[in-house]
């Protein structure tokens, strides 16, 4: 049953996709399918992980689990994670410290995780292309592209790009995935159990891959910007700093859902706490003064621009 994966750099994010998809795991096993959350924001092309995993067969999601890392400190460091967290489903971890070639061998699908940067490194390693033939390469680096990976892979490879975000370990994340082509029904299913899995899934055209990396990828950094200053207003007028915390996360929360659970746009929830003469419209006028909506807007174009950057050859120093 199922198939196995192999994590090739299996870092921060590799983590959170790996516990996400465990977790989801647990709750398939006991035939506890998750939570009921955004039931009207599916689309064609975007699966909550809830909705779709009853559907899905147990063949569509990974029997094995092989972790790459570099040092061997790193690999004892995820079996103690991972005995911690899932207990006797660690067992289905196996953790590999400089063998990338090996486990690419014992794989059927490999979740490339590394940093752009290294990919290169990693890939013309003697053997890698042949080790990858016949399999199903997902990338989530960020900047490089299908082109890119074709220089470096067999034909026969299938290499499709995904941009995963970090609330993956939590099964709240947002997946964008380029689009397969016809006749790969099965890579298609393995792709959606794994992200379907671990949040919502949509599949986007490659040209949007860059912004999808600054709003999905670098978004729960810029949101945690925010948070941390509501917080730290709350703080300034007196309340203590737990549950100004904990206020502000779970208004940022609600809202979100709102929006993902009602389709309501964001600008009509606004309008509806905004009352004439009320405390929000001052609050509302203050941070337009501080040109809030230009600065987040920019925030994301340069990091479009950056993550674009980072998928190119670097330059050698003169």
């Amino acid at each position: 049953m199922g198939y196995t994966l192999c994590v090739l750099g299996c870092g921060t994010m590799g983590i959170a996709i790996l516990s996400g998809v465990l977790s989801s795991l647990e709750d398939l096993n006991s035939q506890q399918h998750g939570i009921k959350r955004y039931p009207n924001s599916t689309s064609g092309n975007s699966t909550p992980a809830s909705s779709y995993m009853p559907g899905m067969s147990e063949d569509c999601f990974p029997s094995r689990f092989l972790a790459c890392v570099s040092r061997r400190e790193s690999a004892q460091k995820l079996q103690r994670l991972f005995a911690k967290n899932f207990g006797e489903r660690g067992e289905r971890i196996e953790f590999f410290a400089g063998e990338n070639l090996r486990a690419v061998r014992e794989s059927d699908v490999v979740l490339l995780c590394c940093k752009p940067q290294l990919v290169e490194s990693i890939l013309c390693a003697e053997g890698m292309k042949d080790a990858l033939q016949n399999r199903l390469l997902i990338s989530i680096l960020a900047g490089v592209t299908i082109n890119q990976f074709t220089k470096w892979l067999h034909p026969s490879t299938k290499v499709i790009r995904a941009m995963p975000n970090t609330p993956s370990k939590i099964r709240e994340g947002m997946t964008v995935v380029s689009p397969l082509p016809e006749g790969c029904e099965r890579e298609r299913e393995i792709i959606l159990g794994i992200f379907s899995s671990i949040g919502l899934c949509r599949f986007l055209a490659e040209k949007h891959f860059d912004a999808c990396t600054a709003l999905c990828g670098s978004g729960p950094a810029f949101v945690c910007v925010a948070l941390e200053a509501l917080a730290d207003g709350g703080v300034m007028m007196g309340l203590p700093r737990a549950e100004a915390l904990e206020l502000a996360a779970q208004t940022l929360q609600g809202t979100a859902r709102m929006v993902l659970q009602t389709g309501v746009h964001p600008a009509a929830i606004k309008d509806s706490v905004t009352t004439p003469g009320g405390c929000t419209i001052a609050g509302l006028l203050s941070l337009e003064d501080g040109r809030i909506r230009s600065t987040i807007a920019r925030a994301i174009q340069v990091a479009t621009e950056k993550a674009h950057d980072l998928g190119q050859p670097q330059k050698a120093e003169a």
